[in-house]
């Protein structure tokens, strides 16, 4: 199987959406954070509500509606939060990150690029390399649906040429012809077919791809 991590600045809206709507799917993923530290809206622009990783969903849910429950129920961090805490305990920096993955989708650039340079400075100490790619995404609630439901499309365009080794398989190419990462039999060979399929389809999400190294 295909292993997954989703990563945008502070793992708690793009990310956690497609986390939500991948795992809900059954594939197996982990998502991450790129900032040093989360940054939640606040009851204005200059005044943000931030907290270290590892903070729990929860706490920072029963926070918030101590403080002011009207504003961040309307703004829907509530909602959000509520929904953060039932898929992990607290969000996750990616710099601290040990695992290995064989398809990175950031959120939006400037994270595709933290990501990047990360891996970079780590050496290549095992050599093995990873897809990043990077389907951009606005940073606010609608958008992170559509997004989530955009990843989710381009996980299943890999995940469809896994499933075709089998002979059985096959006879469901048809059925299954708009399913494509968790499909792919040769994910190195088909990833460049894969994202230009998925751009074609998702014009609203530019998309970024390279190949980098642990």
């Amino acid at each position: 199987m295909v292993k997954y991590a989703v990563i945008c600045a502070s793992n708690q809206n793009r990310s956690m959406e497609a986390h939500n709507v991948l795992s809900k799917k059954g594939f197996n993923v982990h998502s991450y954070g790129t900032g040093t530290m989360v940054r939640l809206p606040g009851p204005a622009i200059d005044k943000p509500n931030i907290y270290p990783f590892g903070t729990p969903y929860d706490s920072v849910y029963q926070e918030l509606k101590t403080k002011d429950p009207q504003l961040y129920t309307q703004n829907g961090l509530l909602s959000m939060l509520d929904r953060n805490r039932k898929i992990k305990e607290a969000p996750q920096r990616w710099a601290e990150s040990v695992e290995m993955y064989d398809v990175i989708i950031t959120c939006e650039e400037r994270c595709f690029d933290a990501v990047f340079e990360d891996l970079a400075n780590r050496g290549e100490e095992s050599s093995r390399s990873t897809h990043l790619i990077n389907v951009d995404i606005k940073d606010n609630h609608e958008d992170a649906l559509l997004g989530g439901r955009a990843i989710l499309q381009l996980a299943q365009m890999v995940g469809y040429q896994n499933v075709l080794k089998t002979a059985v398989a096959r006879q469901c190419m048809l059925i299954f012809r708009y399913l494509q990462i968790e499909a792919s039999k040769d994910i190195d060979n088909e990833i460049q077919t894969i994202i230009e399929k998925f751009a074609e389809r998702y014009p609203a999400h530019p998309v970024l791809h390279t190949i980098a190294y642990y």
